[in-house]
């Protein structure tokens, strides 16, 4: 008789950085049950995402391929329906798959191989984030602005509160639901998390989890304008940094706010765990715990993501299945790619041949035999908003190699040099190493050809987008479980906008009677 194939269970998080985690070093975030994931889980040390922006992170994760061999550009590029899936996959075999949370789909497929949907997206899903390269890096369709950093602190309610909460009432109840069917066939529930994105708000009782002046202030001092690299300079001026800069106190209120806010997932984490244990699914289900990208939290100066600095792009990747294969830690890098063909490899349902060649490697023997995954190069790219050309990292051993098409290039050695703070491209020593990884960038990727790919993209976008009233979609392609989603959460438009007016701001308790 074969056994039962696990159930799967994968939690994200958005813009969490695995260095923000205290299973990754940090001294002050209280995460406890992620923390205890990880404790009795494999911990991979080195997981990168492949794009550092949320919606190419996820289309390349969900379908194993690189973003720029499938047009997922930006957060405004559509996913195409004809993409195999994880889950068109896990289908095959006979899983239920089912979505609940973020997940950023562009265009009229908004479910991409899950069966089933429990909550509209956070996020619009048609053209109207489109960004223009000819515009420059002042172009910013998603309003991203200063002003996450200048306003943080503590709130009563956010729109980000609103989604998350639901998201993990609606996960929940469907897992006890599932633990009701007598026949309830093997699942793979994705249960997907705004925060710790911005805003940089949370409420009281996550924020006073930490002693405000204890929070500490970035490692790395902001880096004076004229010795930033290129991408770095490109985003400065996107994020309007250059305009709107920001004190110490707003910069320790961001950090204080982040760190309250993964201490909110982590909440979430819990209750779920505790939900499959109660049902008794908790020994059947292989737990998968990761984010979409990092957040530079300030340092070097730097917010948000969309770069390939160590906070950015380094993600928390923690596989847990204590009854299945036995807690470790991996140093080898790794990627999201990787993990379409593990669950597979951990489902059995992995097919005799892909339908489309894969660019991650299973873990799933690394996993079982507590041996080292195959060492291998790991790729990052970024074409979105706030920089005028292709993009592309390497990670192979301890080396960080930055190719910025037409600019010059950054060498790192990450072990050695964790803070990315001595480029080493140039030097004599490390001549044979740099060529190594240009060539290995360029040998499967034309920057010249990307560059045309995506300015023909986004021409086409944006006329499509002129053409709608803004939106992009000649049709609503947002997903609706409910019929006022249109207006609960962000749809065409800037996200920063629609996200304030969703905050209540904190008043403090009025003084006893």
């Amino acid at each position: 008789m074969t056994a039962r194939p696990p159930n799967l269970l994968l939690i994200m998080a958005d813009q969490l950085a695995a260095s923000s985690l205290p299973c990754y070093s940090h001294p002050l975030v209280k995460a406890p049950n992620i923390a205890a994931l990880a404790e009795r889980g494999a911990v991979f040390d080195a997981a990168y995402c492949n794009s550092p922006i949320c919606a190419p992170s996820r289309f390349s994760m969900l379908t194993g391929r690189l973003p720029t061999r499938i047009g997922a550009f930006d957060n405004a590029s559509e996913f195409p329906a004809a993409l195999p899936t994880l889950m068109h996959y896990l289908r095959a075999a006979g899983y239920l798959t089912v979505l609940a949370g973020k997940m950023h789909f562009i265009g009229p497929d908004q479910l991409h191989g899950y069966k089933e949907r429990l909550i509209t997206d956070i996020y619009p899903a048609d053209f109207s984030w489109t960004p223009n390269w000819r515009a420059g890096p002042t172009d910013r369709p998603s309003g991203i602005s200063m002003n996450n950093v200048r306003e943080a602190g503590v709130c009563v309610r956010s729109l980000q509160m609103d989604y998350d909460d639901e998201v993990e009432s609606l996960a929940i109840q469907k897992l006890y639901d599932l633990a009701r069917l007598p026949d309830c066939p093997p699942f793979f529930l994705t249960v997907s998390f705004s925060h710790p994105h911005p805003p940089f708000t949370i409420d009281a009782a996550h924020w006073d989890l930490y002693e405000h002046q204890s929070v500490p202030m970035p490692t790395v001092q902001p880096i004076p304008f004229s010795q930033r690299d290129r991408q770095s300079q490109w985003l400065h001026v996107s994020h309007g940094a250059d305009r709107r800069p920001v004190s110490d106190e707003q910069v320790r209120n961001a950090r204080h706010a982040y760190y309250g806010m993964a201490s909110y997932v982590d909440d979430k984490v819990g209750r779920l765990v505790r939900t499959l244990q109660a049902c008794g699914m908790y020994d059947e289900t292989i737990i998968v715990f990761t984010s979409d990208h990092g957040e530079m939290l300030g340092e070097r100066g730097m917010w948000y993501k969309q770069t390939f600095f160590e906070p950015s792009s380094r993600v928390p990747l923690i596989f847990h299945a204590p009854s299945r294969f036995p807690a470790q830690r991996v140093a080898q890098p790794v990627s999201l790619l990787d993990l379409l063909p593990t669950l597979t490899d951990l489902a059995h349902a992995t097919p005799r041949q892909w339908v489309d060649p894969l660019d991650g490697a299973s873990l799933a023997q690394a996993l079982y035999l507590r041996t080292a995954p195959e060492s291998r190069d790991i790729v990052c790219e970024y074409t979105d908003m706030g920089v005028c050309a292709p993009c592309r990292m390497i990670r192979r051993g301890s080396y960080k190699y930055v190719y910025v098409h037409r600019e010059a290039p950054q060498l790192f050695d990450v072990l050695k040099d964790p803070h990315e703070l001595e480029n080493l491209a140039g030097r004599p020593e490390c001549v044979d190493i740099e060529h190594e990884l240009k060539a290995a960038i360029l040998s499967s990727w034309d920057p010249d050809r990307v560059e045309e790919e995506v300015l023909a993209s986004q021409r086409r976008r944006l006329f499509i987008k002129q053409a709608t009233d803004g939106t992009g979609a000649p049709v609503d392609w947002n997903y609706h479980a409910r019929p006022d989603d249109a207006v609960r959460f962000v749809r065409a438009g800037g996200a920063a906008g629609a996200k304030a007016r969703a905050r209540f701001p904190f008043v403090p308790p009025l003084p006893d009677a």
